[in-house]
C-alpha cells in the first residue's frame, strides 16, 4: 500500500511535513500533556476537596490500571474488528467528558471519592482501547519504513510533556483551585479528538478485515467471525511461539517491573537519603523525561548506523548500567550522580521503546497486530502494581538505597532476556515472520 506521506520522506521536516501525521503528532502531544497534568491533579483533588486517607489515594490509582487487567486482551479483538480511528475519536470523547465531571461536581458541592472512582475507572477502559486502536492506526498512517521517525517523534514529545505536565498542574492547582488541572485535561482530549476529525486521509477508518487480505498474510480467516476466546488465544500463540516478539515481550515486562519498583520509592529517596527541598523534588523526579527526549532523538540515527536489532541491545547494555549511578548518589553536589544515571536510563528506555513499538507494527500480519500489541501492553502493564508493591515491600525491609541498587541489578539482568534470543545475532530486526510462526497463528 502507499503511503502519502511517503512523499515528506525528502522534506527536511520529515514525516511532520505530511498534514496528517502532524494532526495526530499535535493532538497526542497536547493529550499526553494534559495525562501529565492528570497525575498531579487527581490525587490533589482527592486529598485536597475530599480528604482522602493515602488507602483512598491508592486506589483511585489503581483504578486506572485495573482495567488493562480485565479488558486488555478482548480488547486487541474487538479493536481488530473496528474502525480505529472513530474509535480513537469516541474514547478521546469519553474521556474529555468524563473528567470535566469533576470540576461540574465540585463547584455544585456534589463530589464524591465515589465519583473520582468512577472517572477514573472509565478513564482507564477508555485508554485500553485508545492505546490498542492507536498502535494499530499508525503502521495504517505512514510508511513501514517510516514508523521508527513517526514513534520517535510521538515518544519525544510525549517525554516533553512529562516534563512540564506535572509542573503546570502543580502552578495550575495553587493558582485556580485543584480542579483547574482536570479541566484542562478534559479539554487536551477534545482538543486531540478534534484533529482526528480534520485528518483527511480514511484509509484506516475501516479495519482491514477481509477474508482475502487476512488469508493472504496468515492462511486464516480475518478476525471478526471467530469467538473471542479463540482470536485471544491465537494471539497469545502467535507472541509465545515467535522468538522476536517473545523475548521483546519477556524484556519489557522484566524491564517494567524494576523500573516501577524504582519509580516508586524515588520521591522517599530524593527526600529522606538525599535531603533535597521539596521545591526541587518535582524537578528532579521528571529528570529522567528529558532522557526520554535524547532516547527519542537518537533512536533513528542509531538504528541507521547499527541496525535496528544490534542498535537495540547496544543501548540496552550501554543505559542500563547507568543505574547504578542513583543508589550512589549523596546529598549536594552529588546529586549529579542521580540526574546522570536517570537521564541515560530514561533514555535506553525511550529508545528501546521507539524501535520496539516500530519493530511490532510492521512484523505482525495486519489481522494479528492489535492482539499481539495489547497483549504485550497487557503484560506490561501488568508489572505496574507489582512493581509499585516490589518497591515499598524492598523499602521497608532493605532500605530504600539498597532497594534501588537492587532495581538496578534487576534492571541490567533483564538485558540478558535480549541476549538469549535471537536478536542478538541480527543486524536488523527482520519485517515479517517466518512461515512457520505466521501459520501458527
Amino acid at each position: 500500500m502507499d503511503h502519502p506521506a511517503d512523499a515528506s520522506a525528502g522534506s527536511r521536516w520529515g514525516l511532520l511535513a505530511d498534514r496528517d501525521f502532524r494532526l495526530l503528532w499535535a493532538g497526542q502531544t497536547i493529550s499526553k500533556a494534559g495525562s501529565s497534568i492528570t497525575t498531579v491533579a487527581l490525587p490533589l483533588v482527592a486529598v485536597v476537596e475530599l480528604n482522602a486517607s493515602p488507602l483512598a489515594v491508592g486506589l483511585l490509582t489503581a483504578a486506572i490500571w485495573v482495567p488493562w487487567l480485565v479488558l486488555g486482551l478482548p480488547a486487541g479483538v474487538w479493536v481488530g474488528r473496528l474502525p480505529r480511528r472513530r474509535l480513537m475519536i469516541t474514547c478521546d470523547v469519553v474521556m474529555g467528558l468524563s473528567f470535566a465531571t469533576i470540576p461540574v461536581a465540585a463547584w455544585l458541592h456534589a463530589l464524591t471519592m465515589v465519583h473520582l472512582m468512577v472517572v477514573a475507572m472509565l478513564s482507564g477502559i477508555a485508554s485500553v482501547f485508545f492505546s490498542a486502536a492507536y498502535q494499530v492506526y499508525l503502521p495504517e498512517l505512514v510508511s513501514s519504513r517510516d514508523l521508527i521517525e513517526a514513534n520517535a517523534k510521538l515518544q519525544g514529545s510525549a517525554s516533553v510533556a512529562q516534563v512540564a505536565g506535572p509542573g503546570v498542574g502543580g502552578l495550575a492547582a495553587q493558582a485556580f483551585g485543584a480542579v483547574s488541572g482536570l479541566l484542562a485535561d478534559a479539554a487536551t482530549f477534545i482538543i486531540s479528538a478534534t484533529t482526528l476529525v480534520l485528518m483527511r486521509r480514511n484509509r484506516a477508518a475501516e479495519p482491514q478485515s477481509s477474508k482475502g487480505a487476512s488469508e493472504a498474510v496468515s492462511g486464516k480467516p480475518a478476525p471478526g467471525t471467530g469467538k473471542l476466546r479463540t482470536d485471544i488465544a491465537d494471539g497469545f500463540r502467535f507472541i509465545v511461539r515467535d522468538p522476536y516478539l517473545r523475548a521483546i515481550t519477556a524484556f519489557g515486562a522484566a524491564a517494567n517491573l524494576a523500573l516501577t519498583a524504582y519509580q516508586s520509592i524515588v520521591i522517599l529517596y530524593l527526600v529522606r537519603e538525599l535531603h533535597v527541598g521539596a521545591g526541587l523534588v518535582g524537578p528532579l523526579a521528571a529528570v529522567g523525561a528529558l532522557g526520554g527526549v535524547l532516547g527519542a532523538a537518537v533512536a533513528r540515527p542509531l538504528c541507521r548506523c547499527l541496525g535496528t536489532a544490534r542498535g537495540v541491545v547496544i543501548v540496552q547494555l550501554t543505559a542500563t548500567p547507568f543505574a547504578f549511578l542513583i543508589p550512589l548518589a549523596s546529598p549536594g553536589p552529588g546529586i549529579a550522580l542521580f540526574v546522570l544515571g536517570s537521564t541515560v536510563l530514561v533514555a535506553g528506555v525511550v529508545a528501546g521503546n521507539v524501535v520496539f513499538a516500530s519493530f511490532r507494527q510492521a512484523y505482525a500480519p495486519p489481522e494479528m497486530l492489535s492482539r499481539m500489541i495489547t497483549f504485550a501492553m497487557t503484560i506490561n502493564h501488568s508489572s505496574i502494581p507489582l512493581g509499585g508493591l516490589l518497591g515499598g515491600g524492598l523499602g521497608t525491609l532493605i532500605g530504600l538505597r539498597a532497594t534501588l541498587w537492587t532495581t538496578a541489578a534487576m534492571l541490567v539482568a533483564a538485558c540478558g532476556i535480549l541476549l538469549a534470543g535471537p536478536i542478538v545475532l541480527h543486524r536488523d530486526l527482520p519485517t515479517a515472520p517466518q512461515a512457520p510462526a505466521a501459520e501458527s497463528a
